[in-house]
């Protein structure tokens, strides 16, 4: 067994011809560009693509497969040098037994499948070259075409307001709309961790996954997971999905939630935080707010204790959002280091210091051990890191 790093929601911006696919993504978010950034930058040793539905995408990989460029793995995934790539898309879910928009990761163990799945889909969808697209199915109807041909189906970053399981997608169970059985694994955003996801009886089934959404280069890895399996292949997850003979998630990695977009219920107009006991702005009397993901897990909650050990959940600051790590302090770091994860696992706060000086590696390693200080985001603005003399205030930016 061995441990490997996996960020398994990444967008593509554009194809390889330029098209575009995700529309609020980066148009530098080609697939070349997410396997040098995810090799090279941030060390990763897989990588989930969500986007790969796209016949245009789809072509390009069986080409290159073909051509010998890329290999596909005998248990599924597609190696490329020292990094697999696994198929996945985004689907968008809304049918009579939802509440509210439903977002769902479906992944494939091949590119055959993979065509196949995207075949079913545009059939059942306006455009399946754009990502994240409206089908026109009932949720468990999708989740049995994902399962008939061997996929994996996990509901996506179950807590945000909008577009989630629990967001406004369902009253308060997940067999509202889902059937329980064939859901492989729980998304849990960026605003959300182990600690208040598995408040939720329902919950303690599943493995949980951080996961960074990348709709930009630079974004991806910014939740990451280590998984334990024999070999980085789509079967090897599977199995580590349902923790198989020692396959198991070893450790989440993810921003603290109270740095994450959706953390805190805010106004919608001026992202005052709400008092709490109250139902009006403090500060411009708009009585409107963007529920936080924490309120929303008060209201889910139905135990106070864990019923299981789960692996821990490590909150790490990325090292964009830590004053003073600009993209030369970085392409420093990366000299150096080599990758990210080589920088915020392996390096010492005394190597550290050689390269960017001690305020920097002080910072670097707090961010690493939990021990920044922060104000919580909340309606689409991410938190805020501060060294006590300069913050990184809440941004709308690319995610």
């Amino acid at each position: 067994m061995q441990d490997y790093f996996i960020d398994l929601h990444i967008h593509l911006g554009r194809t390889a011809s330029g098209k575009p696919v995700k529309i609020t993504a980066s148009d530098q978010l080609t697939m070349e560009a997410v396997l040098e950034e995810a090799r090279y930058k941030k060390g990763l040793d897989m990588v989930g693509v969500i986007d790969c539905q796209v016949p245009e995408v789809l072509i390009g990989l069986r080409n290159r497969i073909a051509s010998g460029e890329l290999r596909e793995l005998v248990d599924g995934g597609i190696r490329i040098g020292d990094i697999t790539l696994i198929l996945g898309t985004e689907v968008e879910i809304y049918d009579e037994n939802c509440q509210g928009v439903i977002h769902a990761l479906c992944y494939m163990k091949t590119v055959e499948k993979m065509m196949e799945f995207s075949n079913w889909l545009s059939k059942r969808m306006k455009n399946v070259t754009l990502s994240t697209q409206r089908v026109y199915a009932k949720a468990v109807d999708i989740q049995h075409v994902v399962h008939r041909l061997d996929g994996l189906f996990i509901p996506a970053h179950v807590f945000t307001p909008f577009k989630s399981l629990y967001g406004k997608g369902v009253k308060k169970s997940l067999s509202e709309v889902f059937e329980p059985e064939l859901i492989d694994a729980i998304e849990l955003g960026l605003s959300a961790d182990t600690y208040m996801a598995e408040r939720l009886k329902e919950l303690d089934k599943y493995t949980f996954l951080s996961n960074s959404d990348a709709h930009s280069v630079g974004k991806i890895a910014r939740e990451y997971q280590k998984v334990r399996m024999k070999q980085p292949s789509f079967e090897e997850l599977r199995f580590a999905l349902k923790e198989v003979d020692g396959r198991r998630v070893v450790a989440n990695y993810g921003l603290s939630p109270q740095l994450g977009k959706y953390y805190t219920t805010v106004c919608e107009k001026c992202y005052i935080p709400l008092l709490k006991g109250k139902d009006i702005c403090s500060s411009c009397d708009h009585t409107t707010f963007v529920k936080g993901v924490s309120d929303r897990i008060d209201e889910l909650a139905d135990i106070e204790r864990p019923l299981r050990h789960r692996p821990p959940y490590l909150h790490q600051v990325p090292l964009d959002f830590i004053p003073g790590v600009g993209p030369k302090t970085l392409w420093k770091l990366r000299g150096v280091f080599g990758t990210e994860m080589g920088i915020l696992h392996e390096a010492s706060y005394d190597e550290l210091v050689e390269v960017v000086g001690e305020k920097v590696a002080s910072l670097i390693v707090a961010a690493r051990s939990g021990k920044l200080t922060f104000k919580s985001g909340g309606g689409g603005r991410f938190g805020k890191v501060s060294d006590g003399a300069t913050s990184l205030w809440g941004r709308r930016e690319p995610q």
